[in-house]
């Protein structure tokens, strides 16, 4: 499989792979941007009704402008349009930038600002707690999610080796789904939740068997989870326990930031105890070098038990990816961190689907072609071990 190709017109946007059909809805994976924003901004210029995005970053750019005109011709056109974007995430973006989305008629809302964090006198919970959702639904038919941000990538890293002349979105590799059907009105409650929530309404508690992620045995079936603080949310630590505990052959993680704490952690070693296989990619260099070097802090522990760990070279992994039997995937906003799986607003899809699981491994597989094997016995310099053991201490900061 070679790289997405660079899309030039947002009416010929191409995947990386054809459309897989899961429980009544067609599900299109995206490994790179640059056709994952023709895909919305296709679907964004036929919509009808109504067009809802919620993301973390959403940048001034290239693609962020591009994005935005989309969002401001609807909103002009009568369609109500909303976005929602967290401050802390979007801090480079110029407030002009949103101002103008509002004079269009766009209904934009910034989450957990800091003067929405004075006013309250409470700056570090509010500040602490980000909304790092990427959703994006389209009427009651279309619905995006995964882990890509409304930003150009490629050029912030130097160790990429990146023609000069791509486009501005090649180098991230990223994991992002676009659903067309049914279920895409499941999406659009959870961005609904998640709006309430940022303009301070109360939610109703979610039910005890969401919260504890009770999955139905069915052939195929696709679940979706809110995750965050409090009883109107699930625990993204629950989602990933209770497919990894259900392992029964094997479980492939890609992970951007990968440092699982906890039950978590206990739940992929007591895999290698029972003697399933456990793959784990991750960024060989990335954006943010104290969560990586927090995970190499627990690279002795995980190779001691015969966990397989290979880090990407060459392009950023930002990907959160779960594949478990090969037929379970858990995709969506969430790491495997502290922050995503105890703090943070989060979306997490778990997908039961033999295609579906299928068409993620060869994504991972790809990721393998290009990435380096972590050797069981590899030592590491002094200052470098030090330096892990104080960003682990830092874990639940990062």
């Amino acid at each position: 499989m070679s790289g997405t190709a660079v899309i030039e017109s947002a009416s010929r946007w191409k995947a990386v792979l054809p459309p897989i059909m899961v429980a009544g809805n067609e599900l299109t994976i995206f490994a790179e941007a640059a056709p994952l924003f023709a895909a919305m901004i296709s679907d964004i210029a036929g919509a009808r009704h109504r067009v809802w995005m919620e993301t973390y970053i959403f940048a001034d750019d290239a693609s962020g402008n591009r994005v935005a005109d989309a969002l401001s011709s609807k909103a002009r056109e009568g369609v109500e349009t909303r976005l929602l974007y967290d401050a802390v995430g979007s801090y480079l973006t110029e407030k002009a930038f949103f101002a103008d989305l509002r004079e269009q008629g766009v209904d934009v809302h910034a989450y957990h600002t800091l003067f929405e964090a004075l006013r309250h006198f409470s700056a570090l919970r509010i500040m602490n707690r980000r909304d790092h959702r990427k959703l994006l639904i389209v009427d009651d038919e279309v619905a995006y999610f995964g882990g890509m941000n409304i930003v150009d990538h490629g050029r912030d890293f130097r160790f990429m080796d990146i023609p000069e002349d791509a486009a501005p979105t090649v180098g991230w590799r990223d994991f992002h789904v676009r659903l067309k059907g049914p279920s895409a009105q499941q999406v659009a409650a959870s961005f609904e939740r998640s709006w309430d929530q940022a303009h301070g309404r109360m939610l109703t508690a979610r039910p005890k068997a969401y919260r504890r992620v009770h999955l139905p045995q069915r052939t195929e079936s696709i679940h979706f989870f809110d995750s965050g603080h409090g009883l109107g949310f699930s625990r993204g630590d629950r989602v990933f326990r209770r497919i990894l505990r259900g392992a029964q052959h094997e479980a492939a993680i890609a992970m951007a930031y990968f440092i699982p704490v906890r039950r978590v952690m206990g739940a992929i070693l007591r895999l290698r105890r029972q003697g399933r296989r456990v793959l784990v990619v991750v960024p060989s260099l990335g954006d943010m070098p104290l969560v990586r070097h927090a995970t190499q802090y627990l690279y002795r522990k995980l190779l001691n038990r015969g966990v397989r760990i290979f880090e990407r070279t060459n392009r950023m992994l930002h990907a959160k990816l779960v594949i478990v039997d090969k037929q379970w995937t858990i995709c969506g906003s969430s790491n495997m961190d502290p922050r995503s799986l105890w703090i943070n607003l989060e979306f997490l899809a778990v997908i039961k689907s033999e295609a579906f699981a299928r068409a993620a491994r060869g994504i991972v597989a790809y990721e393998l072609r290009h990435s380096r094997r972590v050797p069981p016995h590899e030592t590491r310099p002094v200052h470098v071990r030090m330096l892990c053991a104080l960003a682990w201490l830092l874990r639940w900061w990062l």
